[in-house]
């Protein structure tokens, strides 16, 4: 029974050490570059990751450019240093982003919470997961005076650049006016709005970008930056963009 066991199990032949084949292995894996982004992202030079590594930095060097083949006890010193895992050298790499939203793919929203919309906007990257920011595309219709301007808040930062027409935004108890051209950065903390304040509707891109607002040093209305091309403008305020 024992014989019967041995003859039906599989058979390896050994593989020899192949050098070269030892090198295409790490050049496809790409193990060298994947060193340098992680040292890069640290901000971290050679001579201080071979302080930690216990490796020379022209051996690094050398390690990043492909000119040595590294072992797997040096692979797991450079690992541990950037708190990964050995596997983190031989696991396929991700795909860097790239999305393109079509024209026909946006979705036109309105204001929300109102019977009578003084704006509505497209989500320019709706369909990006785990985004890091939100850009917009804004239009402004025309309103009455006597028309409810609704401030809102969130969490974060807000850049508006004006495309086309004229737009206040009151930012806590200010109200800016804006051209086309102009644009704003503001703590979206503070409670905003905007009014269209030209006669044809105002066009402009938003961004809000998803960071926590640091609590102000002073209390009252956080300050507002506006960029303007010519003359000298008061700070605005981004639309209400709502995902």
């Amino acid at each position: 029974m024992d014989s019967k066991l041995e003859s039906s199990a599989p058979h390896f032949e050994p593989v020899p050490a192949d050098p070269h084949s030892a090198e295409a292995f790490i050049a496809e894996k790409r193990i060298g570059e994947r060193i340098r982004r992680l040292r890069l992202k640290r901000s971290m030079g050679l001579v201080e990751l071979g302080r930690h590594t216990g490796l020379s930095a022209s051996f690094l060097s050398q390690l990043e450019t492909g000119r040595v083949v590294p072992t797997l006890r040096n692979l797991a010193r450079v690992a541990m240093v950037f708190g990964r895992d050995l596997s983190y050298f031989f696991e396929p790499e991700p795909h860097a982003l790239f999305r393109v939203h079509r024209r026909s793919e946006r979705v036109r929203m309105p204001q929300s919470g109102v019977d009578d919309p003084t704006y509505y906007f497209e989500s320019l990257a709706y369909m990006v997961p785990d985004r890091q920011l939100d850009p917009y595309f804004a239009e402004f219709v025309p309103a009455k005076k006597t028309a409810e301007v609704r401030p809102h808040v969130h969490p974060g930062y807000e850049f508006l650049y004006l495309l086309q027409g004229d737009l206040e935004i009151r930012h806590g108890d200010r109200t800016h006016s804006l051209e086309a051209g102009d644009s704003v950065y503001f703590d979206a903390a503070t409670a905003h709005a905007y009014r269209c304040a030209s006669s044809a509707p105002a066009v402009a891109l938003i961004v809000t970008m998803h960071q926590m607002t640091p609590q102000p040093a002073v209390p009252g209305p956080r300050p507002v930056a506006t960029l303007r091309p010519s003359t000298t403008a008061a700070a605005p305020q981004p639309a209400e963009t709502e995902s």
